[in-house]
């Protein structure tokens, strides 16, 4: 049996992780902080953890990319991406006027996890700019709250098992502010995946530019340019170790154990540069069901 920690059960880390385990037998440890399910994982009370790591409207997770280097040593098995469907909830007996619909008036605040409420904030403006916004631990968390406080005129921004689990009603559906907006997630931990394949690979590496070394970047980068290796991500963090000293994040669309790839960490290396690897795993595209599929295209 495998081992999963996750974000709270009904968020989207949840829906991801049952998409990706779908057919294996698999038991989720559910948490209400991120901090726990990495340390979940790095003491060995369960397997895997999945890391949610970067949005389509939000860009990537700042916190969790600093976990990965500055707080455990756990490597990528696996990458996935799932749609993030956002979704005002609440209690249409509290929330809907006569006719059904949402009197927004009726809400005076609205909660979610901050990345969730970014994902929609230009339909908070439009409709709420009135209510309080509270940032929660996670999406389901915010579900849990309105449950437990009737009458209190609140909404939460979640997906739809995060209503059903909490027995609320969906007040608005698809709340994002882009109808494309997708999580990658990332699946980390010291056992390798064997759950599903997959004929696509990536490899994921951290590299430390040596001080006083001007261009060391460019020479960096044209490691992988020269042999048409293709970068699918760069970012920079801080080292947090002195001001102006930066990590570089770089996804490449490769596995690890290509020649063009080793060659290229072995000239990276020989310039300086420090480089660990974060791992070389399969990544996974989502593929709506047959229903999914419809319903987008009616949306179109």
């Amino acid at each position: 049996m495998i081992k999963v920690a996750l974000l709270p059960e009904g968020s989207t880390s949840d829906d991801a992780a049952r998409y990706l385990f779908q057919g294996a037998e698999a038991s989720f440890a559910y948490h209400k902080l991120i901090a726990d399910v990495f340390l979940s994982t790095d003491g060995g009370s369960t397997d895997y953890s999945v890391i949610p790591i970067e949005n389509t409207i939000e860009g990537s997770v700042s916190l969790h990319s600093d976990w990965m280097v500055h707080e455990v040593d756990l490597p990528i098995q696996a990458e996935w991406v799932y749609p993030s469907v956002q979704n005002l909830i609440g209690r249409s007996s509290e929330c809907c006027s006569g006719d059904g619909k949402t009197d927004y008036s009726r809400i005076v605040k609205v909660m979610s996890h901050p990345v969730a409420m970014a994902q929609c904030t230009g339909f908070l403006r439009r409709h709420l700019p009135h209510a309080e916004w509270e940032n929660v631990s996670s999406t389901t968390e915010a579900v849990r709250l309105v449950k437990e406080n009737p009458g209190a005129g609140w909404a939460a921004i979640g997906t739809k098992s995060g209503a059903e689990l909490h027995g609320l009603d969906v007040l608005e559906e698809r709340v994002t502010d882009h109808n494309n907006n997708f999580t990658r997630f990332w699946l980390i931990g010291r056992r390798p995946f064997e759950a599903r394949s997959s004929e696509h690979y990536k490899t994921s590496i951290l590299v430390t530019l040596p001080e006083d070394f001007p261009g060391a970047l460019h020479q960096v980068l044209s490691a992988f340019s020269w042999r048409k290796i293709n970068l699918s991500r760069i970012e920079s963090r801080p080292t947090k170790k002195k001001l102006g000293n930066y990590y570089f994040f770089i996804d490449i669309a490769m596995s690890l154990d290509t020649v063009l790839l080793a060659a290229a960490i072995e000239e990276i290396e020989a310039l300086g540069c420090q480089v660990r690897v974060l791992g070389s795993y399969p990544t996974f595209a989502y593929e709506p069901s047959g229903r999914e599929a419809l319903n987008a295209g009616q949306r179109c």
